[in-house]
């Protein structure tokens, strides 16, 4: 016990190998980011090629929101089942051709299905990266683990706006469907040749194996859909995504058309402001994921820990009320930026609530519910963003609810696990997997 005590508190010395896996699923959620912010990328153009109203784009946008949620449904459970390995590297190769499909596709029907078979392969990432940070991370470095790999959405939202007004501009909109979306088969041959899991990995130390396995060993069971949904902690986790994951899916869709519409900002001009925001976010997913990881490594509680860190975010978050007010344009980034940030500290807090309150074989299908309801919420918010700028146009109300969506959502975590505790199965649970 001592030994393995002292190996657990010099884990940085132990080895490395964990790291490359982390960064691994950093450059899988960066090309899925990359893939996903295309479209809202060209929007402004787009609507004036294609002939595209607002409250059109907000349905195709919703098909990407409603395959997703299936998606995540099927592949959470899939993830569990046949493992990372074959079933991150299947979807990867799904969404990549929906991403290059989109350049097929003549009227906003044509966008709808586009969208609809990219959000379906596209939702394997985030419960792929996070059952492999629970497989790959002791508890105390999850949260930083998922920061660094979260990060990858900012650094995909980051690199698109560099890349793809110049793909369209010097080529075509078509080419920069094709030629991002073809980004993901490089990842390919660094995912098949590095990685596996922790007990069949040729790269991975023995000292750095019992690190990974050093938090209390956790029983081989699987665990219906039916079970989990019979408890709170796997509520807790859904209810979360369910309230704050549609309002990134707003920033990700729709801030282009927010700096276009507010400030005139065009295609040519978009990168700058993009890059901006997403930079900052970058900070908060690593400096979210880092903050809580840190609190532990002091002593403190995972609950004390995670949910101090959680409200600090959601603090953050406040200041996104004056974006649609203020009258410049660098103020209005900034301020978007913030709250990008504190959404992503956020985010990477709640993916390891998960494999905080369940068994390795459960977190895929955990995430997968929750992502699940996350995607609901962001179909619904973009009819409702759609209705809204359609009838009234004015980003003022939505901005509102964006401010104050994150302290409404930590108040239903804290009601449902007020301590985080690991769900409890009993046998009979069990023994119907």
């Amino acid at each position: 016990m001592a030994e393995t005590t002292a190996t657990a508190q010099t884990g940085a010395r132990v080895g490395y190998f964990r790291w490359v896996v982390c960064g691994l699923l950093f450059l899988g959620t960066t090309v899925n980011y990359v893939d996903r912010q295309v479209l809202g990328l060209l929007a402004p153009d787009l609507r004036r090629i294609i002939g595209w109203n607002d409250v059109e784009y907000g349905y195709i946008v919703t098909a990407f929101s409603a395959a997703y949620a299936i998606g995540l449904l099927l592949s959470g459970r899939l993830l569990d089942r046949i493992g990372t390995k074959l079933g991150y590297a299947a979807a990867l190769v799904f969404w990549s051709v929906a991403a290059m499909a989109h350049a097929l596709a003549r009227t906003p029907l044509g966008f709808g299905a586009a969208r609809f078979a990219l959000g379906l392969g596209e939702a394997a990432n985030f419960p792929a990266a996070i059952k492999s940070v629970a497989e790959w991370f002791p508890k105390k470095e999850r949260a930083f683990a998922t920061g660094i790999f979260n990060a990858g959405t900012n650094v995909g939202a980051l690199v698109a706006p560099l890349v793809v007004p110049w793909l369209a501009l010097t080529f075509s909109w078509q080419w920069a469907f094709i030629m991002t979306g073809a980004f993901g088969f490089t990842w390919l041959i660094l995912w098949f040749w590095l990685y596996d899991p922790p007990e069949k990995s040729r790269f991975l130390t023995k000292p750095e194996f019992d690190y990974i396995r050093s938090d209390p060993a956790e029983p081989p069971v699987e665990v219906p859909w039916l079970s989990l949904a019979r408890h709170r902690q796997t509520w807790a986790f859904a209810l979360g995504k369910f309230m704050t994951d549609p309002i990134w899916w707003f920033y990700l869709y729709w801030v282009p058309s927010f700096l276009n519409q507010k400030f005139g900002v065009t295609l040519q001009k978009m990168g700058p402001p993009l890059v901006v925001i997403y930079l900052i976010a970058d900070v908060g997913s690593i400096g979210g994921g880092w903050l809580s990881s840190a609190l532990i490594k002091r002593g403190w509680a995972i609950n004390r820990a995670r949910k101090t860190t959680m409200l600090c975010m959601a603090l953050c978050v406040m200041p996104i009320v004056l974006a649609a007010t203020v009258d410049d344009m660098w103020t209005a980034v900034l301020l978007l930026g913030l709250a990008c940030a504190a959404h992503q500290g956020w985010s990477a807090n709640m993916f390891t609530i998960a494999s905080d309150m369940f068994p390795r074989r459960a977190v895929g299908s955990v995430v997968g519910f929750g992502g699940m309801m996350g995607a609901i919420g962001g179909m619904l918010i973009s009819i409702v963003v759609g209705e809204i700028l359609q009838r009234t146009g004015s980003y003022v109300p939505i901005f509102f609810m964006a401010g104050f969506t994150y302290l409404a959502a930590l108040g239903v975590i804290h009601l449902l696990v007020p301590r985080l505790e690991p769900a409890r199965f009993t046998d009979e649970e069990i023994s119907k997997a």
